[in-house]
């Protein structure tokens, strides 16, 4: 596992609350997958290179605790490019959720875009199609749902379906990140060095 950008939480996280009452839709936390989960290695199809940045379990094991829903929503535009096949992307996702389960920790559910840019689907973010597929399939409440990633297309896609936006954005990127965001015309609500750091930042606002 990779060293985390940062040192320690930045902020303590609130005791779990009581899970929801049957019936009452859960609040989710969709994130982004490289360059959040794991270290973007561009094209990645082996997922024997995959490594999960330091944290991430924590985490993930934290909303979860709280009653939040986790889902991945990546773009994977190396399938309709040919640098990779649809089972090479469900192999990487089984090692995600391998990795993470050495920490008691696991993503709930992972949805992906096969398409390049110029294919101009709805599902690519900052298209929100997947969030709204993941919506209806999962059970999940729009209100007090988070979207947490490193690029401005994970803000867009977030503030599209208004929903709480955290930026992951280690201080060396700072530059790149801004870049970014002006862009794409967006900033997001929070930002964050990590995603432990965002997520205790998530959990801090009830």
């Amino acid at each position: 596992m990779l060293p985390d950008p940062i040192g320690p939480l930045d902020a303590p996280a609130p005791a779990p609350r009581a899970a929801s009452p049957p019936g009452r839709r859960r609040r989710a936390v969709y994130l982004d997958r490289d360059g959040t989960i794991n270290p973007d290695l561009k094209y990645l199809k082996d997922a024997s290179r995959l490594e999960v940045f330091r944290g991430v379990a924590e985490a993930i094991r934290l909303v979860r605790a709280h009653g939040f829903v986790v889902v991945c929503v990546t773009n994977q535009s190396g399938i309709e490019r040919g640098y990779y096949t649809v089972e090479d992307v469900e192999r990487i996702h089984l090692r995600v959720n391998e990795i993470l389960a050495r920490e008691g920790a696991r993503v709930d559910a992972f949805y992906y875009c096969p398409h390049a840019p110029e294919s101009g689907c709805a599902c690519r973010k900052p298209g929100t199609e997947l969030f709204e597929r993941a919506e209806r399939e999962l059970g999940l409440a729009r209100s007090g749902s988070a979207v947490l990633g490193d690029r401005a297309l994970d803000v867009e896609a977030g503030e599209r379906l208004g929903l709480l936006t955290i930026l992951v954005a280690p201080a060396a990127d700072g530059d790149t990140v801004e870049k970014d965001l002006a862009a794409h015309r967006v900033r997001p609500d929070l930002t964050a060095p990590s995603m432990r750091a965002g997520v205790a930042r998530l959990l801090a606002i009830g």
